[in-house]
C-alpha cells in the first residue's frame, strides 16, 4: 500500500495484521513447548534446536495455505545452558548435551508475512518435571518472571523507555541477581525483529553512561519483544570464542561488491533464503539445494563469510558467556499495545519455583497487581460519573 507515493507502515490498527501477530505467536507457543518436554538429561543441544526450528516450519507450511506471503522462523530456536547467556544454537557436529540439574534457556521466533513474535523462557533439567526449581536457579527464575511481569505493565500508552529500567533493578535486587548487560526490549515491526534503527523504539535494561538509548514514549498499535536475562553472577558477559558465533543476520543498510566467488554464493544464498530474518550457518547449509550446496561447503563457506563479515553485510548474534559456575536465566515474551490494553501474546509452560525470597516494595508490589488492560467504564454516565468501570481481566 502507498499513499503520496510512501510505503504505509501497517499496524495493530489492521486487524489483520493482528490475526497475524498472533497465528505466528501460537506456533512459537507449540515450538517451545516441544523444546521443553525435549530437555531431557543426556539430550543434544543440536537436536533441541532442530525440533524447535522442525516445529515452526511444519505449523508454517499449515498456516495461511495459498496465501503467496513469506512465513517461517523469524528468530533460530537457541539453546543456551547455566552459564551461556545465549544464541548458542551450534553445528551439526556439535556434541554438547544438557544433564540433570543444567539450567536452560530456550529462545525462538516465528513470523507470518514478516510480523513476528519471540518468545524465551528457562528450565531446569529434571527427572521430576513436577518438582521445584530451588536454590539459587529459583531466585534467578522467580527473578527474571518478575522482572518481565513488571515491564510488561511499564510498557504501555503513555510511559516513557526510560521508566523501565529503575524498577528492572529494583525487581531483581531482593533475589541477589544481577541484570545482564547490553540486553535490550525490541520494538517490532513488519520483517523488523530488532536493531536501533531509526524510528524504533528499544528498552536498555542496564543503562549506564557509556551504554544508553534514546528516550521516547510508548504508543498505542505498536510491538514489543521483552527480554529479561539475569545472572548470578555480575551480569557482565564476554565473548570467549568467536567461532561459536553461528547466528547472523543480513545487515539490510549495506552495501558492498564482493570479490571472492565463494563470497558471492554465499551471500547470494542468504539474500534468497533468509532476505530479513536471523538464520543459522546449519539451516544455511542444510537446506541449500543443487549448485548452491556445493558452494557451501566447510571451507568455502567460511571465506565467504570472512568477507562477507569484513564488509559489514552480515550482523552476527555471539555466543556470550557468563563466568564458569555463574546461571543465567531468561524470560522473553511478545507483547501488543492494544488500545483497550496490553495483550501478550506469547506463552510457555511454567515450572514450578520455590524461594524464600520476595518483592517487599509496597509500589512495587501495586505495580505486579495492576491488570494490563484498563477498567471499561460505563456508557451511560451523567453528570459526576454514576456507574461504576467493570474490571476487565488480564
Amino acid at each position: 500500500m502507498a499513499e503520496n507515493g510512501e510505503q504505509v507502515e501497517l499496524d495493530l490498527s489492521d486487524d489483520k495484521v493482528v490475526t497475524k501477530y498472533k497465528a505466528a505467536a501460537e506456533i512459537c507457543n507449540k515450538a517451545i513447548a516441544a523444546v521443553i518436554e525435549a530437555c531431557k538429561d543426556g539430550a543434544t543441544v543440536v537436536e533441541l534446536c532442530k525440533t524447535g526450528d522442525d516445529v515452526i516450519n511444519k505449523e508454517c507450511a499449515k498456516s495461511f495455505k495459498g496465501k503467496q506471503i513469506e512465513k517461517g522462523v523469524a528468530f533460530p530456536t537457541c539453546v543456551s545452558p547455566n552459564s551461556i547467556v545465549g544464541h548458542f544454537s551450534p553445528q551439526p557436529d556439535n556434541t554438547t548435551t544438557i544433564k540433570e540439574g543444567d539450567l536452560v534457556k530456550i529462545d525462538l521466533g516465528c513470523h507470518i508475512d514478516g510480523f513476528i513474535a519471540t518468545q524465551a523462557t528457562t528450565v531446569l533439567v529434571t527427572s521430576s518435571p513436577d518438582g521445584p526449581i530451588t536454590g539459587k536457579a529459583a531466585d534467578l527464575v522467580e527473578a527474571a518472571r518478575t522482572a518481565f511481569n513488571a515491564a510488561l505493565r511499564l510498557m504501555k500508552p503513555g510511559k516513557r523507555v526510560s521508566d523501565v529500567a529503575p524498577k528492572l533493578q529494583a525487581c531483581v535486587e531482593p533475589f541477589g541477581v544481577s541484570l545482564v548487560e547490553g540486553v535490550m526490549s525490541h520494538q517490532m515491526k513488519q520483517f523488523i525483529i530488532d536493531g536501533e534503527i531509526a524510528g524504533n523504539k528499544c528498552v536498555l535494561n542496564k543503562p549506564s553512561p557509556e551504554h544508553k538509548v534514546e528516550d521516547a514514549e510508548f504508543e498505542p498499535n505498536e510491538v514489543y519483544a521483552i527480554d529479561i536475562v539475569v545472572s548470578s553472577g555480575e551480569g557482565k558477559p564476554r565473548m570467549l570464542d568467536e567461532k561459536e558465533t553461528t547466528v547472523y543476520k543480513r545487515a539490510l543498510d549495506v552495501e558492498y561488491k564482493l570479490k571472492l566467488k565463494a563470497s558471492r554464493a554465499v551471500f547470494s544464498e542468504i539474500n534468497k533464503r533468509f532476505p530479513a530474518m536471523p538464520f543459522t550457518l546449519r539451516a544455511l547449509t542444510e537446506g541449500a539445494e543443487g549448485e548452491a550446496k556445493q558452494d557451501l561447503t566447510g571451507a568455502q563457506l567460511r571465506l565467504g563469510l570472512h568477507e562477507c563479515l569484513n564488509h559489514s553485510l552480515l550482523h552476527g548474534y555471539p555466543v556470550l558467556h557468563e563466568k564458569q559456575g555463574d546461571l543465567v536465566a531468561q524470560i522473553k515474551g511478545t507483547v501488543l499495545l492494544m488500545p483497550n490494553g496490553s495483550d501478550k501474546i506469547t506463552n510457555a509452560p511454567e515450572q514450578k519455583v520455590e524461594t524464600d525470597k520476595k518483592i517487599e516494595d509496597p509500589e512495587l508490589l501495586q505495580l505486579l497487581a495492576t491488570s494490563l488492560k484498563p477498567r471499561k467504564s460505563s456508557k451511560k454516565k451523567s453528570g459526576a460519573a454514576k456507574a461504576e468501570a467493570e474490571p476487565v481481566a488480564a
